[in-house]
């Protein structure tokens, strides 16, 4: 087990002492070779995090060359080339890029820091952090982090420096009462330690802890071998305990997570089940309304049927009324046919009965004719002599075979006429 390291430093276009400028960091990050003389076997660098670096140093020198800074009295001018304009942070884990090579889950250590590293540097520094590059062609496993105060018009990269800042505040009051500046001066470098440790232990606290990484190492703090394998002992217990935690912390959000999809999952299928129901709900009303329909509807039907039905009574009865009648017509019919038939055979009776009273009317006639000739004959002959009776009396006998021819002829001598008819005649 070993301790954090991590450190920031800001850059000008100048350049420092040493000769570090804007460009030259931004040379020595690509791995540019008049600025890799101090690796071995320089390789790019590989970006974790935002924009490559010559993007970073292209948006740096556009900013750069805008910037202004506001001169007391005066008119804002453009900054000065010793003026810081990049900030740049350094953190380093203790494994080597052997033992990560070779060893997967010491690799997995490795990222794990690497994340939460990113995740401290963008709480931070938020939009002004713009890169975060790994190094692997060096001892350790470590990234460099480039911000640029694109932001603020005079791109103050100190601002980013928690102890200048606490330095240059305390400066900026002036000393207190009684105090000199050299009193002053201790007091802002005191603020300055103070605002670094701060940033220190936030780190530690984000990432330190997590990793489990010691805040400081045994020799800046002159401890014994023992007291500082005692320390690591307690590091790497409170390691185990976070990892512990973080493990329980997982299942409870992964059961919360679990929770809140079953949750979510019934709710779901609550809705479902209720969207069922009023869709069932509004089939039922919609076949009740129907069933409805169809029983007014069937009522109104029997009502028509009833109606029909007394309808068809009403002509049933006439037709039986009808069919009597008309099975009573066939022997009416009959009777008239019969009638009819009788008066056609009564008709050529009597046509032929009159044929014979005729020819009888004109017998009796020419008898009564004759009677009346020989009854003038018979007076004649009375009054001529009795010489004529025995003419007379052969005259009375033709008279009597006459009549008995006239007898015979009479239609009451017919057997086949009715007495009806010959009673008309």
């Amino acid at each position: 087990m070993a301790f954090q390291f991590i450190h920031m430093e800001a850059f000008s276009r100048k350049g420092d002492g040493k000769g570090r400028s804007t460009s030259f960091v931004m040379a020595e990050a690509r791995r540019d070779p008049v600025a890799s003389v101090h690796v071995a076997n320089p390789s790019p660098p590989i970006v974790v995090y935002g924009s490559t670096i010559n993007e970073v140093e292209t948006m740096h020198h556009a900013a750069a060359a805008v910037a202004t800074t506001a001169v007391q009295g005066g008119k804002p001018r453009k900054l000065r080339q010793d003026h810081k304009t990049l900030h740049t942070v350094i953190a380093s884990h203790p494994f080597t890029m052997e033992e990560v090579r070779a060893d997967p889950a010491k690799l997995r250590e490795a990222e794990e820091w690497e994340r939460r590293t990113i995740a401290w540097l963008r709480s931070q520094y938020g939009a002004d952090l713009k890169s975060v590059v790994r190094h692997e062609d060096e001892s350790h496993f470590h990234v460099h982090a480039y911000i640029v105060p694109t932001d603020d018009p005079e791109m103050r990269a100190l601002r980013h420096h928690p102890g200048v800042v606490a330095k240059r505040a305390l400066m900026a009051a002036g000393p207190a009462e009684g105090d000199d500046i050299k009193v002053l001066s201790k007091r802002a470098d005191a603020a300055y330690k103070s605002a670094m440790r701060s940033w220190q232990d936030s780190y530690h606290d984000a990432v330190g802890v997590p990793c489990g990484l010691a805040r400081l190492g045994p020799q800046r703090r002159r401890l014994t071998r023992g007291q500082w394998q005692a320390e690591q002992v307690q590091a790497r217990a409170l390691r185990t305990t976070i990892d512990r935690a973080r493990e329980v912390k997982a299942r409870g959000e992964a059961m919360i997570a679990t929770t809140k999809e079953d949750i979510a999952r019934i709710a779901v299928e609550a809705a479902a089940v209720q969207a069922e129901a009023a869709r069932q709900l509004a089939s039922a009303r919609a076949a009740t309304e129907a069933a409805k329909a169809a029983q007014d509807k069937a009522v109104a039907e029997q009502r028509k049927a009833r109606s029909m039905m007394s309808r068809v009574r009403e002509e049933a009865a006439r037709v039986r009324e009808a069919t009597v009648r008309l099975q009573r017509l066939p022997g009416a019919l009959r009777s008239l046919w019969d009638g009819f038939r009788q008066s056609r055979v009564q008709d050529r009776i009597r046509q032929s009965v009159e044929s014979e009273v005729d020819a009888l009317r004109r017998t009796a006639a020419d008898a009564a004719d004759r009677a009346s000739t020989a009854d003038a004959g018979r007076r004649e002959a009375e009054a001529r002599a009795k010489n004529l009776r025995a003419s007379l009396t052969e005259t009375g006998r033709e008279l009597t075979a006459a009549r008995q021819e006239l007898a015979a002829l009479r239609p009451e001598s017919a057997p086949s006429a009715p007495a009806s008819t010959f009673g008309r005649v």
